[in-house]
């Protein structure tokens, strides 16, 4: 019995043996396997801290754009876009105060800033073009020793609320009504001008007496008041994520925009001057009538035939595209700007009074225009107050686009890493509530009459 008792025994060691060297296999796979996921676990930690690293301490500081030597940093672009969308968020939601809460109405006033924040890509880019002109124009405007102080900053931002330093603000000169063009020739005076009052009249009407008025004066505002705007308007900023640094660096780099355009305008001795005409026009659809009307001018007279194309009564079956109209006190960019850069070349070069081509404008693809021209008045007059700041503002956008040519590289660090914050409110978006219906009441009938 005890001999049996031993062979067991020995089974029983023989087994242990066995699983103690599977067990001490399988730690050993256990380990490996373990110590494979620590190396990819690192290795996934290495990249994730690396990109931390790369987009928290890095990416905010590669160039977005270079200007020669000047780089644009990812971050300023980014912090200057950010401020972009929160002046139009602000200017949407103070006309939504403003008009009650009429979304409709919002949408209609506020479409081209809701469109900026909608297509995002877009204001980025014209923030990021803004931004390389910035750096042109400090440059420029430091070799001419000009700067923007402290003092100039807070005296711009004061301005900007309508506050004066405790002062009225510069009175505007008192305005004079504007000289008249004298024309050389005026429309002849045929029986049927006498007898039919016309009635086809195709081109802008224009207005007379006093032009340009001076814009409202501002109403000077306390300190106490400046203040209280100012403060609301930095929390407003902050609220959306825009600190007073970088509205204030806005503001300092449209400072140095507005002294270099004046000191451009000073350095090319630009006279303020700008030439406006009065003109006889007569405009075609087709090349035919055009033509036809010219050989009708070499008989009769360019104000006989313009006189009566003037009188002729509107007729909506009428094949004719032929009408006329008389223009004042345009300038070249006004005419420009309704009848086409061929017309307006016409208009100030033509000496006065004498007739013009059939001039060909190209309107687009499927339509052509043609007119015939004569100049009656042509003078210089001063620039108003608007037409001096846009001379200016078009002398320094020359200036910079002669300066940029070929200076300024765009890196492409910028592409997916535009803002898309501070957020428009949905409600701006949305379709305006359509008005309801109205249900149309029966009238009860009266008595009898039923």
């Amino acid at each position: 019995m005890a001999k049996k008792k031993k062979v067991q025994e020995t089974s029983e060691e023989r087994q242990t043996r066995k699983e103690i060297l599977q067990a001490r296999k399988h730690q050993k796979q256990m380990r490996q396997v373990w110590i494979g996921v620590g190396i990819v676990a690192g290795i996934i930690g290495l990249i994730i801290v690396f990109a931390l690293v790369n987009e928290v301490l890095l990416a905010p500081n590669k160039p977005v754009a270079v200007v020669e030597d000047t780089e644009i940093s990812l971050r300023d672009w980014q912090e200057r876009v950010k401020f972009e969308r929160a002046q139009r968020i602000i200017l949407l939601e103070n006309q939504l105060q403003a008009f009650g809460g009429d979304v409709g109405t919002v949408q209609q006033f506020g479409r081209q800033a809701i469109i900026d924040l909608v297509e995002a890509e877009g204001l980025a880019q014209t923030v990021l073009n803004t931004m390389t002109e910035d750096v042109v124009i400090r440059e420029e405007a430091e070799k001419r020793g000009i700067t923007v102080t402290d003092a100039d900053l807070e005296e711009a931002i004061g301005e900007a609320f309508s506050y004066f330093g405790g002062e009225a603000p510069t009175p505007l000169p008192t305005p004079t009504e504007t000289v008249q063009p004298t024309p050389s020739v005026t429309p002849i005076p045929t029986a049927v001008i006498t007898d039919i009052i016309p009635t086809n009249t195709p081109f802008p009407t224009p207005t007379l007496g006093p032009t340009n008025p001076p814009p409202p004066t501002a109403t000077p505002v306390t300190e106490e008041a400046f203040q209280e705007q100012l403060n609301d308007l930095l929390s407003q900023l902050k609220g959306l994520g825009v600190s007073e640094a970088v509205y204030r660096d806005v503001v300092r780099a449209q400072l140095y925009r507005q002294k270099l355009a004046d000191a451009l305008f000073e350095e090319q001795a630009v006279v303020p001057q700008v030439e406006q005409a009065n003109f006889f026009a007569l405009g075609f659809d087709n090349e035919e009538e055009a033509n036809a009307a010219l050989a009708d001018i070499e008989d009769k007279g360019f104000l006989e035939v313009w006189n009566e194309i003037r009188s002729t009564p509107f007729d909506p079956e009428s094949e004719t595209s032929a009408r006329a109209g008389e223009l004042l006190e345009q300038t070249s960019d006004d005419v420009a700007a309704s009848l086409g850069n061929e017309v307006a070349d016409a208009v100030f070069s033509l000496p006065i009074g004498e007739t013009s081509a059939v001039i060909v404008r190209v309107v687009d693809a499927e339509n052509t225009e043609y007119y015939i021209v004569q100049v009656s008045g042509r003078e210089m007059r001063d620039m108003t107050d608007a037409e001096l700041t846009q001379g200016k503002q078009q002398l320094l956008a020359n200036f910079l686009d002669g300066i940029l040519t070929g200076k300024v590289q765009f890196t492409g660090f910028a592409q997916g890493r535009t803002p898309t914050t501070p957020r428009l409110d949905p409600i701006f978006t949305a379709p305006p509530t359509p008005t309801p219906e109205v249900p149309a009441v029966e009238t009860p009938a009266e008595p009898g009459n039923e």
